[in-house]
């Protein structure tokens, strides 16, 4: 069982940055590929970002492409999304999600790949 708790959301003015963490808990943390998802009110659960277990391979939706930065710090135990240029389209929970992969390093992209998930934390982009 993997434990993940995320922090770091809030209140943000459009065009302004927040960096969302991710501690993990439970199981060897260099064994997981990490993602950030998020959903808004009424709809889907979207995927944002994703980094492999060893942080060499990292995918983005094209919708926060050059504008978030995911990152990941084994020792911490923790992954990282660092968000800039926040749109008021940016507003929903986020999600940290772990998937198993002790032996591919590969970053996912789909969140039915994933077998952990945090509980969210709210990212309101709004004036």
């Amino acid at each position: 069982q993997v434990q993940l708790v995320e922090s770091g959301g809030g209140l943000v003015q459009p065009g302004g940055s927040l960096s969302l963490s991710c501690a993990a808990s439970g199981r060897t943390f260099s064994n997981y590929g990490m993602g950030w998802f998020r959903q808004a009110p009424g709809k889907e659960r979207e995927f944002v970002a994703a980094i492999s277990r060893d942080g060499g391979s990292t995918n983005y939706a094209d919708s926060v492409k050059g504008r978030c930065t995911i990152s990941r710090d084994n020792a911490k135990n923790a992954v990282y999304l660092q968000m800039n240029s926040l749109k008021p389209e940016d507003t929903a929970v986020y999600y940290c999600a772990a998937r198993f992969t002790p032996t591919t390093a590969a970053s996912f992209t789909t969140g039915a790949r994933y077998d952990y998930w945090g509980q969210g934390t709210q990212v309101t982009v709004s004036s």
